[in-house]
């Protein structure tokens, strides 16, 4: 039984692959997109922290950080449109007759947005170095434990939304506002000491603020893993908040209306 669902999980994760192999502009466009703004906010951030007292500060610490993180949550469409796309070509009742449960189908659209997710997060951190002199401070495992809950929380944020949206234009306008809230919150934009004051009180309920807090205290405090350990506690339980969401709402009888 077990060894039937792992198979099943994998033919879907196979699947999955192939089509967004098939084609990766969206992807490259999503990667790309965030290297060429850090070019023009690098300048307005070297001045925000340097005003923050962050010695020696060049703008690229606020600017990879931010634009990481709010383009990954653009990411959330593709999470959507690959549920959506099966409901557009006709293929959801196969899928619905055969012998996959929900869980399986859930876990099998999670897994290539995940390592999707993670890779863009490491090609826009290296980038980052590279192109624009970033230069962490702290430990990189500690980078990557915070990435790697963030970009699960991202996946099941659209797999959340999956499950409240009749249609895929509902899902692209939850999906692009969401987006643009959170990396306005999060602080993203800017540094979060430059937040307005409503915008401060807001801000620990979006986890983008928590990536970008564990992300700076990474950058350029210097933390390691201990020092990131409560950030990387709320990604998690926003992640088990939105699978919660996902499992109770998800149906595999609901007709979804997508574009095509």
């Amino acid at each position: 039984m077990a060894d039937g669902s792992l198979g099943r999980i994998a033919a879907l994760i196979r699947q999955d692959g192939r089509l967004m192999l098939r084609d990766p502009a969206p992807l490259v466009v999503r990667t790309v997109m965030p290297l060429l703004i850090m070019g023009f906010m690098q300048p307005l951030f070297r001045t925000a922290l340097r005003a923050d007292d962050v010695q020696g500060a060049n703008g690229s610490e606020q600017a990879v950080p931010g634009m990481a993180v709010m383009f990954l949550f653009f990411l959330v469409t593709v999470v959507g449109f690959a549920m959506f796309r099966e409901h557009g070509w006709n293929t959801w009742d196969r899928l619905r007759a055969g012998p996959s449960r929900p869980f399986e189908l859930v876990a099998g659209r999670i897994v290539v947005p995940l390592a999707v997710a993670v890779l863009q997060l490491a090609v826009v951190f290296g980038a980052g170095g590279l192109l624009f002199g970033l230069r962490v401070r702290g430990s990189y495992l500690a980078l990557v434990a915070v990435g790697v809950p963030l970009a699960l929380c991202v996946v099941m944020f659209g797999m959340a939304l999956v499950s409240l949206c009749r249609t895929v234009s509902q899902f692209a306008v939850y999906a692009n506002l969401a987006a643009l809230l959170f990396a306005g919150l999060g602080g993203s934009l800017t540094p979060q000491s430059a937040l307005p004051d409503w915008a401060r009180a807001l801000a620990p309920g979006v986890p983008s603020y928590w990536a970008m807090r564990g992300f700076n205290t990474i950058v350029i405090d210097g933390g390691g893993v201990a020092a990131v350990l409560l950030p990387i506690g709320v990604l998690c339980a926003f992640t088990a908040a939105l699978t919660a969401v996902t499992l109770l709402f998800f149906r595999i009888d609901h007709r979804k209306i997508s574009w095509s």
